[in-house]
């Protein structure tokens, strides 16, 4: 593959100073992206952004929390004043909520509503705010990251995979809304990864079975340089 391949695309990475989020802005850099990378740490942000940058890539950092209207509109309208649009949406800010990692039963309510507030919320209004661009350029791609806890039932994991249910739900929909333009909206589900997150929930798992983040975002990044090839599946498990 052409290591430039992604130079005449702007990538807008939510979630971004570390895990997956981190590691796809530093392969997308390395390809030749534009990107707009937010994540709620700014400090660490600013690192990211750093690295991205010693690679040649053009970089906007914008500490926000997709959970906040007032951020979300503050990203994306900085995004569109620095770079004019945005091409490519990865909705992979998450939140994983109370740890360790209650039954339902025991689970605060209150935490499903703020797992919510991130993981979908924050996703439809970030996708909200680039669509209408994508729209009337008749051209865009929207990757949600979710979870086989959207599928499956873990013990432990019910309010994390009910907000990565209801994401893939979205998903759906919104792929069958735009059926016949220029734009495509997909989930995909990285798999278990050895990450900040991963070591909250499940502190005893052996780290030589969970993949690595660098080469999840290698693998997503070829799936973006084909477009999700012409498969019309809306969740793609790597």
């Amino acid at each position: 593959m052409d290591d430039q391949s992604f130079s005449d695309s702007v990538v807008l990475i939510t979630g971004a100073s570390r895990g997956l989020g981190r590691a796809l802005t530093l392969e997308l850099a390395a390809g030749g992206a534009s990107l707009a990378i937010c994540a709620r740490d700014g400090q660490r942000l600013d690192g990211v952004a750093d690295q991205a940058r010693r690679d040649g890539a053009t970089v906007l950092a914008v500490a926000a929390d997709v959970s906040v209207p007032r951020d979300v509109e503050r990203l994306v309208a900085l995004a569109l004043d620095r770079f004019g649009r945005v091409d490519v949406l990865v909705n992979n800010a998450s939140a994983l909520g109370p740890t360790p990692l209650p039954f339902l039963a025991d689970a605060p309510s209150q935490a499903l509503r703020e797992v919510f507030d991130t993981n979908v919320l924050g996703a439809f209004r970030v996708t909200q705010a680039v669509i209408g661009g994508m729209l009337l350029r008749d051209r865009g791609l929207v990757v949600n990251i979710s979870s086989d806890a959207a599928v499956e039932g873990y013990p432990g994991w019910g309010i994390y995979g009910a907000s990565k249910a209801a994401l893939d739900t979205l998903t759906r929909t919104w792929a069958a809304e735009l059926q016949g333009t220029g734009v495509r909206v997909v989930s995909i589900d990285p798999g278990d990864m050895d990450t900040d997150m991963h070591r909250a929930a499940d502190p005893d798992a052996d780290p030589t079975t969970l993949r690595a983040p660098a080469d999840v975002a290698r693998a997503i990044a070829r799936l973006l340089r084909g477009g999700l090839g012409a498969a019309p599946r809306q969740v793609v498990s790597l």
